[in-house]
C-alpha cells in the first residue's frame, strides 16, 4: 500500500515536524466505499478519517467533493463514479446529487428499505430490546407521493428571486421547476410560481412558500414584512388562475384570503375529514399514512368497551378512527391550537366520545386529570426526540397494548427499553417508507403488557 499522502491534502512544517491539515471544503478526493451509513451515505476511510459520501454505494470507487470537515469526520458528495457498483441505478431527477432532498435515488428501492430496516434492528439491539415478530414494511409509490412541501425563497446579489429547495449540505437554494416526488396536483405550480416570482417587486419580503394538497390545494405565503395592495393582488390573481386557496402568514397563525376556505384531507376507508391549516403537522405521504392508521387499528384491536389514550395526537389522525371503535378516547397534544382544531374535527363528525386536551408531554403527566385514569390501549406518535418523559410513566396506566409510531429509531429504541423495564414486550415492529429516496426512517412498534 502506498504511504504517500492523499492528493489535495496540505502539509506544512510546525516545530520541526510535518503536520497534516484536514481536507477543506471543495477539495476532491478519490475514495473506495466500504459500507453504508444508516442514512444511506457511503462510508470510506482515508488518512485517519471517516468519509460519509452522499451518492455512493459499497464497492464503488468515487471521486468525492468535500462538503464539510471536522477533526475525524468528512462529509462529501460523489461527483464522479469511477467504478460503479452493479446495483447502481440511474436517478430519475436531474437535480439528484445537487438538491438536498432525495439523496438515495441511485439506490434500488429494495436496498433503501433494507438499509432502513437494518438501522432499526441495530438500534433496538443496542438498547437490549428484542422483537418477537417483524411485520412487512409499509410502502407506497416512490414518486408523486408528497402532498406537502416548503419552498425556500431568497433574493440573490443580482436582485433575482431564487425559489426552490436547499442544496445538499448547504443553505444555498436550488431553483426547482419540477419535482417528481410531489403529488401531481402540486407539480404544475412550480413553473407557474417561478414565472410569478420573476415579476414581483417585493419578493424580498417573502420568508418561504408552502404547498399542500388535500381535498383542495393551497398555497401559504409567509411574509417577513407586509406587501402592498398591488403585490397582494398579483398573488390573488395567481391563486384564482391556478384554482387553489391562498393563505397569508405574518405573525401568528396562517389566515385564508377567503374566510370560508376549508383545507384538509380525507382519511379512508373511515370516511373521516381532518381539517387543517398550512403549518399544521400532517403526514406528507397519504398512501403510507392510510396503511399506517389501518395497521395501528389492527394491532390495537380496540373493543367497544375500551378506553384509549392517544398522546402527541396532532389533529386526530389516529384519534378520530379510534373514536369510531372505543368507548372513549382521550387525545393529548402539546400545541393548543391543534388540540382545539382536533376537538372541532371530532364535533363536526359526531364523535362525542373523543376528548382533546392540550398538555406539555415533556413534563410529568401526573398533574393532568386524564393521567390519573386507567386505559386499556395507548397510542403515541411523538416527534424526533421521542417520548422519554411520557413513556417513563405509562406503566402506571395499566394498558394492555401500546402502539408507538416513531420518526427516529434511536429514540424509539431508548423508549422501548424503558417500556420493557415497566413490563412491556415488543411484540411486533415494522418500518414505514414514508419518505422514499431519503434517509428518513419511520417505524411502528406494538408493545404488550406481560402482566395481563
Amino acid at each position: 500500500m502506498s504511504r504517500k499522502p492523499a492528493s489535495g491534502l496540505r502539509f506544512q512544517p510546525t516545530g520541526g515536524r510535518t503536520q497534516a491539515k484536514g481536507p477543506v471544503v471543495g477539495q476532491k478526493q478519490s475514495l473506495a466505499i466500504e459500507r453504508l451509513a444508516h442514512d444511506g451515505r457511503g462510508i470510506a476511510f482515508a488518512d485517519g478519517r471517516s468519509w460519509f459520501v452522499s451518492g455512493a454505494l459499497p464497492g464503488e470507487q468515487v471521486r468525492a467533493r468535500v462538503l464539510a470537515a471536522r477533526s475525524k469526520v468528512v462529509d462529501a458528495v460523489a461527483e464522479r463514479i469511477e467504478q460503479p457498483a452493479t446495483e447502481r441505478i440511474e436517478p430519475f431527477c436531474a437535480l439528484s446529487g445537487t438538491c438536498g432532498g432525495c439523496t438515495l435515488q441511485h439506490m434500488p428501492l429494495t436496498q433503501q428499505r433494507s438499509v432502513k430496516q437494518d438501522y432499526l434492528v441495530e438500534q433496538l439491539q443496542r438498547a437490549g430490546v428484542e422483537v418477537a415478530h417483524w411485520d412487512t414494511p409499509l410502502t407506497g409509490p416512490d414518486q408523486g407521493y408528497r402532498r406537502r412541501t416548503r419552498l425556500a425563497v431568497r433574493m440573490d446579489k443580482s436582485g433575482q428571486l431564487q425559489l426552490g429547495f436547499r442544496a445538499l449540505a448547504s443553505q444555498d437554494i436550488i431553483n426547482v421547476a419540477h419535482c417528481p416526488v410531489l403529488v401531481p396536483e402540486l407539480q404544475p405550480l412550480l413553473p407557474a410560481l417561478h414565472e410569478l416570482t420573476s415579476r414581483l417587486q417585493q419578493g424580498r419580503h417573502i420568508g418561504h412558500l408552502e404547498l399542500f394538497s388535500g381535498v383542495t390545494t393551497a398555497l401559504l405565503l409567509r411574509l417577513t414584512r407586509p406587501i402592498n395592495a398591488d403585490e397582494q393582488q398579483r398573488w390573488r390573481d395567481f391563486a384564482a388562475a391556478q384554482h387553489i386557496q391562498l393563505w397569508w402568514q405574518e405573525e401568528g397563525e396562517p389566515v385564508p384570503d377567503q374566510p370560508d376556505s376549508r383545507l384538509g384531507y380525507m382519511l379512508e376507508p373511515e370516511n373521516l375529514f381532518i381539517d387543517c391549516r398550512p403549518g399544521d403537522f400532517v403526514q406528507v405521504n397519504a398512501e403510507v399514512n392510510r396503511q399506517m392508521v389501518a395497521r395501528a387499528l389492527d394491532w390495537l384491536d380496540v373493543q367497544p368497551h375500551e378506553r384509549v389514550l392517544d398522546l402527541f395526537c396532532g389533529l386526530g389522525n389516529f384519534s378520530l378512527p379510534l373514536a369510531q371503535r372505543a368507548a372513549e378516547v382521550i387525545a393529548v397534544e402539546g400545541v393548543v391550537a391543534m388540540s382545539e382544531r382536533g376537538q372541532a374535527n371530532a364535533a363536526q363528525q359526531g364523535l362525542n366520545r373523543l376528548h382533546f386536551y392540550a398538555a406539555d408531554l415533556s413534563e410529568p403527566l401526573h398533574h393532568n386529570r386524564w393521567a390519573k385514569q386507567a386505559f386499556d390501549k395507548i397510542l403515541l406518535d411523538p416527534p424526533r426526540d421521542g417520548a422519554q418523559q411520557a413513556v417513563s410513566q405509562l406503566g402506571k396506566l395499566n394498558a394492555g397494548k401500546l402502539v408507538y409510531v416513531s420518526c427516529n429509531p434511536a429514540t424509539l429504541a431508548r423508549d422501548a427499553a424503558c417500556l420493557q423495564q415497566q413490563g412491556y414486550r415488543l411484540q411486533r415492529a415494522c418500518i414505514l417508507d414514508m419518505f422514499s429516496h431519503t434517509g428518513h426512517v419511520e417505524a411502528m412498534a406494538l408493545f404488550e403488557s406481560t402482566a395481563r
